[in-house]
């Protein structure tokens, strides 16, 4: 038996499928399956061919009418096509019938952003839980289907736990799915562990959000020096990455980066990553970077609005970055500005508005202080340490020495607080 993982796989040639239904605009599909087309390329394919039908309703059993499936099948056959994507989610009865009518590989927007995740997990936490969203969407498209799964070779649709040959029996895919989770959730304790140790330092946390290939990993690599990869493909970063961070101010904080979202992220993956998308709804701000060069910003924002809703994320305290701004023309720049005051616009490559974000953050995290001094023996160790500390996590405004003895005063985040007056060195009521 030959393993499709052995060597560099064949591209794969792809033709995609769309539907416009009920109110939506022509305009609308065509943006749904280009993002479509960046999907499959980022998957590994190549598109070769593109059809959309104009019906009241996806056709229950092909999704898209009959007539326009033998048209379909055709073109796939003339095109050479090896797999089929569908722009949305399909009944496994529309996966069935269009796999027998078409003679090829049949999937959907679902299984090929999964199939992407599979793709890109590189820690074990990331890959138990892409693995765990492929499982939870097989398990009620078993039924009528063991044949198409016995015949898996590789391609779209087929990494991870087609790829590893499992079984695809009911009550085993249930076990499977019960110790994922079980892991999952040990993984999810150890990391509210050390959030809560943060917390107990006082290190404020910032999440970064955006949609995939928004350039959140760009500035997070500005921002905190990482070299963590970035490029112009999709879904780039699935692990999150926290960093420190020293604002001018010299108040320190940490840097988290997330995965991408996405319009229509599947259900089963939000579910799978609730763990990870947790450092986003404990983080003390959220920066919402937006790509302001694509001319679909506002839906992508919309979409990521949508998940961050589903996860329970707060949109108070919410800033809006829009990056990319050196793509923009000057019109185009100041009609953005002019529409949205409150925004933040940067450019990650280029630095542009850096500074300005930096000076944000301090401004918004800073609102959280309370003014106090603080008087340290500057003989005693342990003083030593709780002024370091200080110094380390507030605004020092002045450091005053005098026989011995070291007055500070600060910008205390409130978190803080109770801790710094509840040391032994003598401190005054803050003012």
């Amino acid at each position: 038996m030959t393993d499709s993982r052995s060597s560099t796989p064949a591209v794969e040639r792809a033709a995609l499928v769309g539907v416009v239904t009920g109110s939506a605009r022509r305009a609308d599909t065509d943006a749904s399956l280009a993002e479509l087309e960046g999907l499959a390329e980022a998957a590994g394919a190549t598109v070769v061919l593109t059809t959309v039908q104009e019906r009241p309703r996806p056709d229950p059993a092909t999704f898209i009418g009959r007539g326009k499936v033998q048209s379909l099948a055709a073109a796939c056959r003339e095109a050479d096509v090896d797999v089929v994507i569908c722009d949305n989610e399909l009944t496994p009865a529309q996966l069935r019938h269009l796999a027998d009518a078409l003679e090829c590989k049949v999937v959907d927007r679902t299984q090929l952003i999964l199939d992407i995740f599979a793709r890109r997990a590189r820690t074990r936490e990331g890959k138990r839980q892409v693995e765990l969203a492929q499982l939870k969407y097989l398990l009620p498209r078993l039924a009528g289907s063991s044949t198409a799964l016995s015949r898996l070779g590789g391609g779209i649709g087929t990494r991870g736990p087609g790829e590893t040959k499992l079984e695809t029996d009911r009550r085993r895919i249930r076990d499977r799915i019960a110790g994922l989770q079980r892991e999952i959730d040990q993984v999810r304790q150890r990391r509210s562990q050390l959030r809560e140790r943060r917390e107990k330092q006082a290190v404020p946390t910032v999440a970064l959000v955006g949609y995939t290939n928004a350039g959140k990993t760009t500035l997070f690599n500005r921002l905190t020096g990482a070299r963590a990869v970035a490029s112009d493909a999709l879904f780039v970063t699935l692990d999150p990455l926290v960093r420190q961070i020293q604002l001018p101010d010299s108040r320190e904080l940490l840097l988290s980066d997330t995965v991408g979202f996405i319009d229509r992220l599947p259900h089963a993956l939000v579910a799978a990553f609730r763990g990870t998308l947790e450092e986003v709804v404990e983080a003390d701000l959220i920066l919402h970077v937006v790509d302001a060069s694509n001319p679909e910003w506002g839906r992508q924002v919309a979409a990521v609005e949508r998940v961050l809703d589903e996860v329970g994320a707060p949109r108070e305290g919410m800033l809006l970055v829009f990056n990319k701004i050196d793509a923009l023309g000057p019109d185009e720049r100041r009609r953005l500005t002019e529409a949205h005051e409150d925004a933040l616009f940067i450019s990650a490559r280029a630095g542009d508005g850096v500074d300005a974000l930096l000076a944000r953050l301090t401004e918004a995290l800073g609102l959280d202080t309370r003014r106090v001094t603080v008087s340290f023996d500057s003989e005693d160790a342990d003083d030593r340490q709780r002024m370091a500390r200080l110094y380390r996590l507030a605004r020092v405004v002045s450091h005053v020495t005098t026989d011995g003895r070291s007055v500070i005063e600060a910008d205390v985040p409130r978190r803080l607080m109770e801790r710094v007056l509840a040391q032994p060195a003598a401190a005054r009521s803050p003012r």
